[in-house]
């Protein structure tokens, strides 16, 4: 019994009755298709953006290759004397292209390592350096997070649009109220009964 009310209730906007305006057909309307775009449109969002960032993820794996290359300058332990907090900084490596010739660059090697030892560094399908892709399981944790981002950044835009046409049928409401009051009110002068 309590259910059927609260259904009831929750459904006013659908059931025939003579107060419902069309403005309230209206809201239930927007607030249906409100609802339905976050829940369908804010998972299909995420899936599409996670499945996206898993494929860039991957093929950044398959078209970069690790290289052994020599630290050419040595680096000290701290640079500046400022501690970034970050153990690895900017060195001079050389290493041997997949054409056999050999080339000089820079990229971020350990902190504290001496000239000559020896560092992977990574190379893209033209033979420059990039950086490390990402593993299977730190770029699945990635493309998590940002279809979870996205799911719930269209929801956001979903559920605002939705606030904002629901607040001017509420002001479009409230102006007829005001005038439906200004033609019934002044016809009920100062006594109430």
């Amino acid at each position: 019994m309590r259910r059927t009310r609260r259904v009831k209730k929750l459904l006013w906007r659908w059931r025939s009755n003579p107060l419902r305006r069309r403005d309230d057909i209206v809201e239930a309307w927007i607030v249906l298709a409100v609802w339905t775009l976050v829940l369908v449109g804010g998972i299909v969002a995420g899936l599409v953006t996670a499945g996206a960032a898993d494929d860039v993820f991957a093929r950044q794996r398959a078209e970069r290759a690790p290289v052994r290359a020599v630290l050419l300058v040595a680096v000290p332990k701290s640079v500046s004397g400022i501690g970034t907090g970050s153990e690895r900084t900017p060195g001079t490596v050389s290493w041997t292209a997949p054409d056999g010739s050999t080339r000089t660059g820079r990229t971020l090697v350990d902190t504290g390592s001496k000239a000559g030892s020896k560092v992977v560094v990574w190379l893209d399908h033209q033979g420059g350096l990039t950086t490390e892709p990402p593993s299977a399981g730190e770029a699945a944790v990635e493309a998590g997070v940002l279809g979870t981002v996205a799911g719930c950044a269209l929801a956001g835009a979903v559920f605002g649009a939705g606030a904002v046409a629901r607040w001017r049928l509420e002001r479009r409401r409230l102006d007829l109220w005001d005038r439906e009051w200004d033609t019934v009110g002044p016809r009920w002068g100062h006594k109430t009964g």
